[in-house]
């Protein structure tokens, strides 16, 4: 399986928590995915769900997601088409959220050399990412084979429905 994601980078810092990602304020009070998702990453750039591409990537520093365990902040990046979150490290309980829901997560020591705007394809099986803008390739290891079903299958639940049992 080669799973690869292209698409521009859009750049944020180190402990990116989930009330950034998304407010606890509409998590409390909208119930609409589609309404919830208008105000993800909101507080740091406005508008952002709007300017998303799909396919577009997150990159980010170190603790990714960190905060509150609300499921809704991996969530709303996916339903607005993050194509993946590449950060240095993640916050776990936010790593195992996203892979539960199929957004793909990975931990690149090399985020620091990616700009925002740069054009980046993922290769998520072979652990690679190219970034097309500075011809460069970064590694990252590789996603294990069983999280790679679950992402295919679009989540755990996804992957339980359609094979009846867990993948390990």
């Amino acid at each position: 399986m080669n799973l690869k994601i292209k698409g521009k980078a859009w750049k944020f810092g180190n402990d990116i928590n989930t009330d950034l990602i998304i407010a606890g304020k509409y998590k409390l009070s909208i119930t609409d995915i589609d309404e919830l998702s208008r105000h993800a990453m909101e507080a740091l750039i406005p508008d952002f769900a709007k300017k998303i591409e799909k396919g577009d990537l997150v990159v980010a520093g170190r603790n990714f997601g960190c905060g509150s365990s609300r499921e809704q902040a991996p969530l709303v990046l996916k339903h607005i088409g993050v194509g993946a979150v590449i950060a240095e490290s993640f916050a776990r309980i936010f790593y195992r959220n996203a892979i539960n829901i199929g957004l793909p997560v990975i931990e690149c020591k090399e985020t620091n050399k990616i700009a925002n705007g740069d054009l980046l394809e993922v290769s998520l099986s072979e652990g690679h990412i190219k970034n097309l803008t500075k011809n460069e390739v970064y590694e990252f290891k590789p996603i294990p084979q069983a999280l790679l079903e679950i992402l295919v299958s679009g989540g755990l639940v996804s992957y339980v429905k359609k094979y009846g049992r867990l993948p390990w």
